[in-house]
């Protein structure tokens, strides 16, 4: 057996964070920057933004990481079951003894998986109602303003330009975007968004119609047109939308959310506006049928009139003919009024001579209430005499228990200051003022004689209490 110097000989010893150090700076150094290909597997995003997942084939699994800033910036929505080819670098993490990809950017591996994750994501938002023929609107006639939603630099632009110049020139307000790569499909979403906000008094006005334009170009070019943003940002405008992305042969998710989808930029700027040309022509021949059809019916309802006229008798002497009859309706109502009152006279008259003389029943009616007249004035006299005895001899009793008839004999009534009646020697005092109430009048008087006044009493403080000594 050989011993542990013979097998370690001269290496140093190591501590583990030493080692995982070392390792962690050569597989970076080694594999910076690398390509890989793989499906998605446990994908979850954490709560602080981060992406985690693993990528695998049939025979290998890696684990995989997208840091927050670098996952909003990704061109597509990793799923599970999404075959991809991630670029990034590979590190390790020593606190499990794992290394793992840190991904700096994600794209489908081939045109199969991309066409499968578009089938994928127009079935889910069909599902949603996305893409219901009963929410499209009918885009107006003749708009006063369109918006353009593409590149102010490319070729899109010029074309619709001049497509709307030859065919009816209306106003256009460009707003700017992206239309492929990374943040494009942002863009596109907050320009349809943007001019759903704008208002019709605002500078620029809030258009009439937005077309949202691209030109042609692989199906990696037009992703940013399936993104959902995009999709549901074309739904929900309430102003009508054209969607002209790519060419005839080229379909996106926003041509089934538009309210009408073009084949080609041009064609888009064609669907928008008529052609000014054909709406004069049309317009001078409409103008011209309808002064021919007007002349037409002026002429026949003309024709018609005379031949009515003819029918019709003269005026003038239809409201003589009337006039007469008035005449002779209103003499013949005067006669009729006249018979008539002297009908009525003639019954008045005939029933007034049928009345009996109201005057003799009268003048016996007026002696009959003489008479009861005088029968009740007896009676009333009969009634009051009795009474009025009684009251003369209730006054005269009453005459006779006044005291002014006690005066009348020489008395006199003795009153106080107060105007009280003194009935006592025991209620003066001497030198008292009183009132002497004589038969024909009043006399003042001072007592000499009675009770003497009374001393005021004077407050005797009580005898002090001396104490016992013993």
């Amino acid at each position: 057996m050989r011993n542990n110097e013979e097998i370690g000989g001269n290496l140093p010893v190591l501590s583990v964070a030493e080692l995982s150090a070392a390792l962690k700076r050569t597989v970076e150094d080694t594999f910076a920057l690398v390509r890989v290909r793989g499906e998605i597997s446990g994908f979850k995003r954490a709560a602080s933004g981060h992406l985690y997942m693993a990528l695998k084939d049939t025979e290998a699994l890696m684990d995989a990481v997208c840091w927050r800033g670098t996952a909003s910036r990704l061109a597509l929505r990793p799923e599970d079951g999404m075959e991809v080819i991630a670029t990034g670098r590979l590190t390790t993490y020593p606190g499990r003894s794992k290394y793992q990809l840190v991904i700096e950017s994600l794209e489908l591996a081939g045109e199969g998986a991309l066409l499968k994750l578009l089938e994928e994501r127009k079935r889910k938002l069909a599902a949603e109602g996305l893409f219901d023929a009963a929410t499209k609107q009918q885009p107006p006639f003749l708009p006063r303003v369109i918006g353009v939603v593409t590149s102010p630099t490319g070729a899109v632009i010029r074309d619709i330009l001049h497509r709307l110049s030859d065919r009816f020139p209306c106003r256009v307000v460009l707003w700017p975007v992206l239309v492929q790569g990374d943040g494009a499909a942002t863009q596109i979403a907050e320009a349809i968004a943007g001019f759903n906000k704008l208002s019709d008094d605002a500078e620029p006005p809030r258009p009439d119609l937005i077309i949202v334009a691209r030109g042609g170009g692989s199906l990696e070019d037009l992703m940013a047109f399936n993104e959902e943003a995009v999709v549901r940002a074309a739904a929900a405008s309430d102003i009508p939308l054209i969607s002209a992305v790519g060419h005839e042969t080229d379909t996106t998710l926003i041509d089934f959310a538009a309210d009408l989808r073009a084949p080609t930029p041009t064609a888009a700027a064609e669907l928008a506006v008529p052609v000014r040309g054909e709406l004069l022509a049309q317009l001078l021949d409409d103008g011209g049928r309808l002064v021919a059809a007007l002349t037409r019916f002026l002429e026949t309802r003309d024709t018609r009139l005379e031949g009515l006229a003819r029918g019709l008798v003269d005026p003038r002497r239809r409201i003589e003919e009337l006039a007469q009859r008035l005449d002779d309706k209103t003499e013949r109502l005067d006669n009729g009024l006249k018979s008539w009152l002297d009908r009525k006279e003639a019954a008045l008259y005939q029933w007034s001579a049928r009345l009996p003389d109201p005057r003799p029943r009268l003048a016996e009616a007026q002696a009959r209430l003489a008479g009861e007249t005088r029968a009740l004035h007896g009676a009333g006299r009969g009634l009051l005499r009795e009474p009025e005895s009684w009251l003369a001899h209730l006054g005269k009793l009453l005459d006779s228990y006044s005291y002014q008839k006690v005066l009348e004999r020489g008395f006199a009534l003795i009153r106080d200051a107060e105007g009280k009646a003194v009935t006592s020697v025991t209620q003066v005092q001497s030198g008292q003022p009183l009132t002497l109430t004589l038969r024909d009048g009043d006399l003042g008087a001072v007592a000499t004689g009675g009770t003497p006044p009374k001393k005021p009493k004077r407050d005797i403080p009580p005898k002090r209490q001396q104490g016992d000594l013993f």
